[in-house]
Parts: structure tokens; sequence; C-alpha cells
């Protein structure tokens, strides 16, 4: 319990600079407990940006009598989201506080407990002897602005990394008593959309109804991504995801979950997604969701890389990010050979009403992009 206090003791916020240090200092904590768990080497390594943590068991082949023993490689991640509003805490965030037997604090959830879990799993089995692979552990400081430096990173130690399966537990569970095992994510597609209208801001009395309001232009397009049943109108959208397959959908069924409890949970009357599938289906393989914030929010709540950080216009702009998830293919974690896709930035304008209106699409890739020479 200590050790996992000590580590969220510590504010590595990746999005705010004046946090560098920690970011270090949460590293070099992550390394010294790797090496008291049992790992035969833990190292800090750096990046384009915060360092990674890598550590590495090899089990002796005279002992465990495994020739070719397969290699599980760890990933989590150190970094957490800001604490602000601070006011918003019934307690300090940086110290961990017990309430009605539940622990409080930034990061005891995502990714620091789930990530404790794994390193104290792996020194049980190696203190009991009951280890028969080899372990490699590698944690990220930027997971929570969108991993800039992960795939050069990767690119870099192809070696370095090279295992049979990738352990993952950023993850979520059913309920607090039932074990869960996640065997696919979803993906994140992110905009930012501005909407401009006329070249000042206009009085209603003299304008209104003879000019469209950009915030109405701009509800409107929002209205129409999800249809009535919950599928999604953009073209292409579906072109290739996959059917769940019947055997999928059958462990689905099985899985413990009231309706009743989960809408109470969220205080809903009712729930709503694409028609033909259950709510755990939704959640699990088809949810498609989006949300919107207003600029002001994008700049102070969530400073990643892929957003535009420029001020407002004075003239009426509303800016949104809109989030839509879909299935994605469950495939094996095999990176002897590995490189983070790519994901390509398009940009697009079309004119409405005219010219009278604008409407300027961005995807901005959650990735950067690595400059490639010609």
């Amino acid at each position: 319990m200590e050790e996992w206090r000590s580590l969220l003791r510590i504010p590595s916020v990746s999005c705010q600079p004046e946090h560098s240090a920690d970011m270090m200092r949460c590293a070099q904590r992550w390394q010294q407990l790797l090496l008291e768990a049992g790992c035969q080497k833990a190292e800090i390594l750096p990046s384009q940006g915060n360092p990674f943590v890598f550590a590495e068991y090899k089990i002796e082949d005279q002992k465990s009598q495994i020739s070719n023993a397969p290699t599980v490689l760890v990933y989590a991640h150190y970094d957490v989201m800001p604490v602000e509003p601070v006011e918003a805490w019934h307690s300090d965030p940086w110290e961990a506080t017990i309430r009605d037997g539940r622990l409080y604090a930034r990061g005891a959830d995502d990714d620091k407990g789930q990530t404790m879990i794994q390193a104290k799993a792996f020194e049980y089995m190696v203190k009991t002897e009951q280890l028969n692979c080899n372990v490699k552990f590698i944690f990220e400081g930027e997971e929570e602005i969108g991993s800039p430096s992960l795939e050069a990173f990767l690119e870099d130690h192809k070696d370095l990394l090279k295992a049979d399966i990738i352990l993952v537990s950023d993850t979520s569970m059913i309920g607090k008593d039932t074990p869960s095992i996640t065997t696919g994510l979803r993906g994140l597609a992110y905009w930012q959309i501005e909407v401009d209208g006329p070249n000042r801001d206009l009085h209603s009395g003299h304008f209104g109804g003879a000019v469209k309001n950009p915030v109405n232009a701009l509800c409107e397009m929002i209205a129409k991504i999800v249809d009535a049943d919950g599928r999604i109108t953009i073209p292409g959208f579906y072109d290739d995801v996959l059917p769940i397959p019947e055997a999928e959908r059958a462990m689905i069924a099985q899985i413990p979950f009231s309706q009743e409890a989960y809408n109470k949970a969220i205080d809903v009357d009712d729930v709503f997604g694409e028609v033909g599938y259950s709510t755990l289906e939704r959640n699990s393989c088809v949810l498609r969701s989006m949300y919107a914030v207003y600029g002001a929010g994008i700049r102070a709540k969530d400073r990643r890389p892929f957003f535009l950080l420029k001020p407002l216009r004075r003239s009426p702009v509303a800016w949104w990010r809109i989030r839509t998830m879909r299935l994605s293919r469950v495939r094996s974690c095999v990176i002897s050979n590995c490189s983070h896709p790519r994901v390509c930035a398009y940009t697009s304008r079309l004119c409405m009403g005219d010219k009278v209106m604008s409407v300027r699409s961005i995807f901005r890739p959650i990735k950067r992009q690595r400059k490639v020479s010609r």
C-alpha cells in the first residue's frame, strides 16, 4: 500500500510543463519498484518527450525446463490528468485518502492502480517460482496527451520490445467482484470544426431570420451525424467495420448485467444506441459516441498536441470537439516488427449558401506524424 501511495504523491501531469521534473521522479520511482519486484534490470530511456521506463526479467531455462519461453510485454503509463478544479475534490488529490473502503487520489485508478497490480502479480510469481515466461515492462509518460513520442520510440526500439503478446491493464472491469479480460479496444477520432458566418456581430433585431446563425448551422451538422436508429451517417464509416460474430454476442449475453442498475448509476431514464444491439454490445463493440466542448474549455481542460490552440475570433464562431467510436478488429499482439499505425490528416473546405457561410473541418492526428525524407 505504501508503495502505491508513494506513486500517487507524485503529480505526474503530462500536459502541464511545470510538472516535467515530476515526470522524471515518477519514472525513477517505477524503476526502483520494478527492480524491487524482481526484474533483473530496469532503466529509464529518453524519448522525444517524457522518458520511458523499461524493465526485463528472463527466466533461466534450466530452472523452468522451457527451451523457448514466450515473452510477455506489459504496457502501462505513469502520467495522469490534471486535478483542476481542485475545489471539487473532497481531499488532497496528491495524498491518497481512504473513505468508505475506497482509496481516492489522482491516478489511483488510471493508471497507477492497474500498473501496481501488474507489478505485484509479477513479484508474487517470481518469489513463488511460478513464472514460466519472460517478462518485459514498458511504461510511458504521455498517454494522457495522445502518446506523441510513442511511435518514434517503438521504431527505435523494435528489438528491445520484441514480444509474443502484449498485456495491458489500462481498461475497465465489469464489477469489483467480476474479473474481466479486455480483448480489443475501439479507436478515437478528433475533429475541430469552425463555422464562420458574417464578418461581424449582427444585431438580432435587424438581421435575425435573414442570416443564418453559425451556431444553428453547427447544431444541424452535429444532429445529422447520428440518425434516429443510432447509426453514423458519415459516408464510408462502416466500410471496414466487421459484424459481431454470433459466438461473441453469446458470450456478451452471459455477462452479469442489470439495465435498471446501469440507468440508476448514471441517472438516466432510458438508454440509446444503434438499433439491434444490447447495452453491453454497444459498450463493447458498436458504440459510437460524440461529445462537444467549447473552445475555452478545450484549452483549459485538454491541452493535447492535436488541438489547434489559438484564440477564438470575435465573430460568431463555435468550436466543438467531436469523438466517434467504432468497432476495432481484435488482432494478435505480436510486435516482432512493431510499428504504430499512422493516422493521416485531411483538410476539407466547402461553401454553403452562396458563400454566405463556410465550414472548415480539420482532422488532427492523434499521433504526431513523422517527417519523411525524400
